[in-house]
């Protein structure tokens, strides 16, 4: 039996605070045996590269290159954040899916299915993995198998960073096209009856938060989580 999910509804921010913030949130997963999950966006065009990421590829993309920076905790291709909506989940050791990677991608991504599908968009897993040699530097013009896509289009993609035996999941809904990546669109565009409201998506992190947990207790971030992200963010900044 899981423990409440701690929902916590994050205002627009930076990028280099929302990685601090879910580096900090699996810290306190695993040394708390707690539960979290996060649902914001991104207060500016941001590039999040993959944990191995090299920056020379973003360099030599002219419409890339000069956008705020931050690396992920996770692996995968580079996401330019603008027009999406992130979630990420952070869970204990203790917790039922969180030795199970596969499940865990797949119970979030059901929930995506099943709200999508409430507004007449027919979503769907892509079920299989890309066969190419060498892997496109954004991630959403990469294949696998869990990715969900509309009309051949990928609008949902999820990573994983695993820690002492808890799991941060993280993926971004693309709801728009921006104007630095215009070739990936969004739900907005495919499907436009969708609705990214802030009703609709509450809508959204209820039954993400119900699919980890029985209880939901929803909250800011916590002070000490801050603290701890502050601290993330000043070593970040002094590495470089």
């Amino acid at each position: 039996m899981s423990g409440p999910v701690h929902l916590i509804l994050d205002p627009p921010q930076p990028g280099v605070w929302n990685m601090a913030i879910d580096a900090a949130l699996l810290e306190e997963s695993l040394t708390r045996d707690a539960i979290f999950l996060r649902l914001y966006r991104w207060s500016e065009a941001t590039v999040s590269l993959g944990h191995f990421q090299d920056t020379a590829e973003q360099q030599s993309d002219p419409r890339l290159a000069n956008l705020p920076t931050v690396r992920r905790l996770s692996g995968g291709g580079a996401i330019l954040h603008h027009h999406e909506q992130t979630y990420s989940c952070c869970l204990p050791p203790s917790h039922p899916l969180a030795q199970q990677p596969s499940q865990l991608y797949e119970r979030i991504h059901a929930v995506f299915v099943e709200w999508l599908s409430e507004f007449g968009i027919e979503v769907a897993p892509r079920g299989r993995d890309s066969s190419r040699p060498d892997e496109p530097f954004l991630c959403f013009l990469r294949e696998a198998a869990p990715d969900l896509v509309v009309n051949g289009h990928k609008v949902l993609g999820s990573a994983q960073r695993r820690r002492r035996g808890a799991v941060l999941q993280h993926g971004s809904l693309l709801l728009r096209a921006s104007e630095h990546a215009p070739e990936l669109i969004g739900v907005s565009e495919l499907a436009p009856q969708f609705s990214d409201s802030a009703t609709t998506m509450l809508v959204l992190a209820e039954r993400l938060s119900k699919c980890l947990g029985h209880e939901v207790i929803q909250s800011d971030v916590p002070p000490m989580i801050q603290s701890n992200a502050s601290l993330l963010v000043k070593s970040t900044r002094h590495d470089r």
